[in-house]
């Protein structure tokens, strides 16, 4: 009889819960298609961008649709991507999200940064703070991740758009870049480029293929990427100002027609990966476990894997990778990654919905 009431009391919480001591997690909210990006109010309820174009506030078990949203360009890996809060934002009440926009030069779509406040269930105060150019009807590789440093700047990543030959390398084009923002929308002072002619005045770092993990290390402030390679290559980086990341004169990774576009993995005056995947895992979604729920993990990487379905505990000594380990073997395609307010790491998965990783 207790089991019994304990099951209904579950029914109405809205969180599917794993009993067993054996598994690894519980569902805490069912039902999601492609939770491509999520983040915690103060209240501990949740926003979470599908990437379909829909905005959903998460509350007590219960979704409710935010209206307001921009117009998504949907194509390939295009769409609603990641959501940050802006850091003083019980000040300001700030949020800030990645999409796919048509608008703009050129046919297609491209990235965009906007800023926006939520009004009960309504985002108003919306602002373009940055939007790549030109417009591509190409379906691959828009990114893209949010981070916030200390000093409040907006760090986001645009991959190369599938046009690796032209963009990565070239600071004066879009795309391929990391990029740094003030807050409201300007350019630091101090931006790398800020000074060199025609130059894309916010670029941060340059030579990245597809960067969707992106996450300020909480232990050493540094910025923390993974992009995605062709063939195998997929990287982790550790981003610093002004620096070349080599995308695609330098790489692991082959075509996937099986043939080389470069024969090089370093070349002098670019940066390595600190880590790289061969064969590929397809990663998104990263996150270090900064909270003392998972006890000696605290201090870990975690990584989310689309193509093997499973999230990567990378086990770090200083700024090496020094072993993984397999969690959540099978779930789904890991598209998202955070530690939640209450320290427990959450875990967005393609076609189940976003999961609360249980300490072990």
């Amino acid at each position: 009889m207790k089991l019994y009431f304990f099951c209904i009391i579950l029914l109405f919480t809205g969180s599917l819960s794993v009993f067993s001591q054996n598994k690894e997690y519980e569902v805490v909210v069912s039902e999601l298609n492609n939770p491509w990006g999520y983040t915690f109010l103060p209240d501990n309820s949740m926003l979470i961008t599908e990437k379909e174009g829909k905005l959903i506030h998460f509350k007590n078990g219960i979704k409710t649709e935010i209206g307001g949203v921009p117009e998504i360009y949907l194509r390939g890996q295009g769409g609603f991507m990641d959501i940050e809060l802006h850091p003083n934002y019980n000040v300001n009440g700030w949020l800030y999200f990645t999409f796919a926009s048509s608008e703009g030069k050129g046919s297609g779509g491209n990235t965009t940064l906007m800023r926006a406040r939520l009004k009960e269930t309504q985002l108003i105060n919306q602002e373009v703070l940055y939007k790549a150019s030109p417009n591509s009807t190409k379906g691959q590789h828009f990114g893209s991740r949010i981070a916030f440093d200390a000093e409040n700047h907006v760090y986001f990543s645009i991959g190369d758009r599938g046009n690796r030959d032209e963009n990565p390398q070239d600071i004066t084009k879009d795309c391929g870049k990391i990029y740094r923002l003030n807050d409201d929308g300007s350019i630091p002072k101090d931006n790398p480029f800020i000074n060199k002619k025609n130059a894309k005045k916010a670029i941060y770092s340059y030579g990245h293929r597809n960067p969707q993990g992106m996450e300020i290390n909480p232990f050493t402030s540094e910025i923390w990427s993974h992009e995605h390679g062709p063939q195998g290559g997929d990287e982790i980086n550790i981003i610093a100002k002004g620096k070349n990341y080599g995308w695609p004169k330098a790489s692991f990774g082959i075509n996937y027609s099986g043939t080389k576009f470069t024969d090089k993995t370093f070349i002098l005056g670019m940066e390595n990966p600190i880590h790289h995947w061969t064969p590929s895992i397809a990663p998104s979604g990263m996150a270090f476990i900064s909270s003392d729920k998972y006890g000696k993990w605290k201090g870990n990487l975690l990584v989310g894997s689309l193509k093997f379905q499973y999230v990567s505990r990378c086990i770090l000594k200083g700024n090496t990778v020094f072993k993984e380990e397999k969690l959540l073997k099978d779930i789904g395609r890991v598209r998202s990654i955070e530690q939640g307010l209450d320290g427990f790491i959450y875990v967005g998965v393609e076609n189940l919905g976003i999961v609360r990783l249980l300490p072990q």
